[in-house]
This record gives structure tokens, sequence and C-alpha cells, in this order.
């Protein structure tokens, strides 16, 4: 499928939530791409051949993340190591604050989940102003993995959040 028509099938299938979690929030609801089997395919299909032969593990972030990061991990054949906010994970872990469009939080990754080398796959659903996505790339690096590829299925690129990603590679199929 050529970039034009995977963009616009995602597209397609993102509905609008205004002041969603918050007044003021309008909130890019993924689900609707998810229950369509063929869109659900031809995404992951999409960002797993762009990483295939080069990554290790793909890591999710919670909770989007976590459907569409293991399913690539599926496809590549990886491991998928999720990242989840704080207070669910059971046993030692990393933790990193972070901020976001409406507020802060931290996330964290269980101790060990990485090794030191291994190339990592960070997925996400929507790259807004990069709070998240920078938070869980340091997660990454301080338990030794290195960060191949970052890749999200919609980037919001008023908000300005592949700034914060900084030098790391990024890939937004359906920028807006």
């Amino acid at each position: 499928m050529s970039d034009g028509s995977i963009r616009q099938l995602v597209l397609d299938r993102i509905r609008d939530i205004p002041d969603f979690p918050q007044a003021g929030v309008l909130f890019k609801d993924f689900t609707p791409l998810l229950a369509d089997g063929d869109a659900f395919a031809a995404v992951t299909h999409d960002i797993s051949g762009r990483y295939a032969d080069q990554v290790d593990v793909v890591v999710g972030i919670e909770a989007r993340g976590f459907i569409l990061g293991a399913a690539v991990a599926h496809h590549l054949g990886s491991g998928f190591v999720p990242v989840r906010k704080s207070g669910k994970l059971p046993g030692p872990s990393l933790s990193e604050e972070y901020t976001l469009e409406y507020g802060s939080a931290v996330l964290e990754i269980h101790e060990g989940a990485l090794r030191p080398g291994e190339r990592a796959l960070v997925v996400d659903d929507v790259l807004a102003t990069g709070g998240t996505l920078a938070a869980t790339c340091r997660l990454v690096e301080r338990a030794g993995a290195t960060v191949v590829g970052v890749d999200v299925v919609l980037e919001l690129t008023a908000l300005g959040g592949r700034e914060k990603v900084g030098d790391r590679p990024l890939y937004a199929i359906a920028p807006l």
C-alpha cells in the first residue's frame, strides 16, 4: 500500500472526541481503526515493513501502544515490552516523569525488561506534545537498549512533539 493510501486509510478511521479527557482537548480516537481488521492489519504491516531485521524488541506505551506494539512485535517475530503508567508494574522498575498537553505523569518499565545493546522500536498511536514518547525513549536508553525507531500512527504537528523526540528516527503514518 502506498504512503498516501495508508495515510488516507488511517484518517478515514480516526474519530475526534472533543473535550476528552478534559475541556479544550481534542482526543484522536484510535479504536475505530482497531475495529476494522483490514485497516489494523494494513497499519501493522506498514510499520513492520520499515523495521524488518532491524529490531530485537518492540516497546509499546500504555494503553493503545500496547495493542499496536504487540501486533507489530508479532509480525516482526520480536519480543514486546510494555511501558506502563506509575504503580501498574509489580516488582522493581525504572520510572520517568514527563509532561503532556493536559498535565504531568510518570511512566515505568520493569528493570531487566530490556538488555543492553538490544535494538528497540518504540510504538504508539499519537504523537502530540512528545512528552510520553520522549520519556519512553529515555527509559529504553536508561535500560541500556538503543532506540532504532519511533513509529506513530498520527502526529499532531502543530503541537511540536517531534522536537522532544530529538534525533531519534521518527516516522508518522499520518501527520496532521
